[in-house]
C-alpha cells in the first residue's frame, strides 16, 4: 500500500474509495462512515519532523483532524483532542493510534460551542502534555440548505459558534502558552474562495477564517509564533454525510476536482506537518490550498 512518499499517479491514488449516498445523524462517525475514509491509519510514514512538539487539535477524532493526529504522532508529537462526547468511539481509535506511537494522547470531550468548554480543553491540554506549542483549529459544522429562505437562525447559530467564536476563544486561551517557535493552523476551505449558495452560511465563516488567519499572523508574528491556514477541497469525511451535501450529490463526491475524485484525509495531513514543522519558518499568513484543482487565489 503506497505512503505519502510514494511515486504514483495522483489520479488512481485512493480512487477505489468511491463516495456513494449515504446519511448520518449529526454528528456523524468515522466508525460507520462507508465506504470507510483513509486516515494514514497504515499509509503515512512519520520522518520525526516534529520531534517532542505539544498539539492541540479540535475536531481531532475523526476526518481531517485524526488524519492530522495519526502523521504529527508519527512526526515525534504529544496531542490533545478535542471532539463532542458523541464521538468517543472515533476519538478512542484515534488515541489508540497516537499511544502506538509511543506518544501522549490526551482526550478531550466537549462542545466548544461553549465558552466555558473552550477554557477547560486548553487547560487541560497544556496539563496533560505539559506545555503547548501547535494549535490546530480544525473543527467544524456544515449543513446545507437547498436556498437562503430556508438557513434557520438555529442552524446559523451553531456554524458561527462552532466554525468561528471558538476558534477566537480556543486561539485567545492558547496564546499565554505558546512561546517562539510555535505555530497555529486554522482550518479553511475552497469554500473561502468559491462558495457554494446551498452552504452560505459556512462558506461565509471560511471567508471569514481566510481573514482572520492573515490579521492573526500580522499581529502575532514579531513574538516568532507564525499563523497559516490550510484551504481542503472535497474531502471524504462525516461532515459530508449528516447533511453537508444533499445525499444524492454524494454519488461521484468530488469528481469535479482536476484529478477527478475525492482526497483522503490523509492527503490533507501533510500540509498541516509542514505548516507545523520549522521547514515553514518563513512562512507566516499564509492559505496552502490542498484541493485538488480549483480557480482560487
Amino acid at each position: 500500500m503506497p505512503d505519502q512518499l510514494t511515486f504514483d499517479n495522483p489520479v488512481e491514488r485512493h480512487a477505489h474509495i468511491k463516495p456513494h449516498a449515504s446519511w448520518q445523524p449529526l454528528p456523524g462517525l468515522d466508525a460507520e462512515l462507508d465506504p470507510r475514509a483513509d486516515h494514514g491509519e497504515e499509509t503515512y510514514r512519520g520522518l520525526g519532523r516534529l520531534p517532542g512538539r505539544k498539539a492541540l487539535i479540535t475536531g481531532g477524532d475523526s476526518g481531517i483532524g485524526a488524519a492530522v493526529a495519526i502523521a504529527f504522532a508519527r512526526e515525534g508529537a504529544d496531542v490533545a483532542l478535542s471532539y463532542l462526547p458523541e464521538e468517543q468511539v472515533d476519538a478512542d481509535a484515534i488515541a489508540a493510534l497516537v499511544r502506538a506511537e509511543g506518544r501522549t494522547a490526551v482526550l478531550l470531550p466537549g462542545d466548544i460551542r461553549e465558552r466555558e468548554v473552550c477554557r477547560r480543553i486548553v487547560a487541560e491540554a497544556v496539563e496533560g502534555l505539559g506545555g503547548l506549542d501547535i494549535l490546530v483549529n480544525n473543527a467544524a459544522h456544515q449543513v446545507y440548505h437547498q436556498s437562503f429562505d430556508e438557513l434557520d437562525e438555529e442552524d446559523l447559530d451553531r456554524t458561527f459558534k462552532t466554525n468561528l467564536y471558538a476558534m477566537n476563544w480556543i486561539t485567545r486561551d492558547a496564546l499565554p502558552h505558546l512561546g517562539p517557535g510555535s505555530t497555529i493552523i486554522n482550518s479553511t476551505s475552497v469554500q473561502g474562495y468559491n462558495p457554494s449558495p446551498m452552504i452560505i452560511n459556512y462558506a461565509s465563516t471560511k471567508f471569514a477564517i481566510n481573514g482572520f488567519t492573515k490579521a492573526l499572523a500580522h499581529d502575532l508574528a514579531p513574538r516568532g509564533i507564525r499563523v497559516n491556514a490550510v484551504a481542503p477541497g472535497p474531502v471524504w469525511t462525516p461532515l459530508q454525510v449528516t447533511d453537508g451535501q444533499p445525499s444524492e450529490k454524494l454519488d461521484g463526491f468530488g469528481e469535479s476536482s482536476w484529478l477527478g475524485r475525492t482526497s483522503q484525509p490523509v492527503e490533507q495531513a501533510p500540509a498541516y506537518v509542514f505548516l507545523a514543522s520549522p521547514e515553514s519558518s518563513f512562512i507566516v499568513g499564509e492559505v496552502i490550498n490542498v484541493n485538488g484543482g480549483a480557480n482560487v487565489p
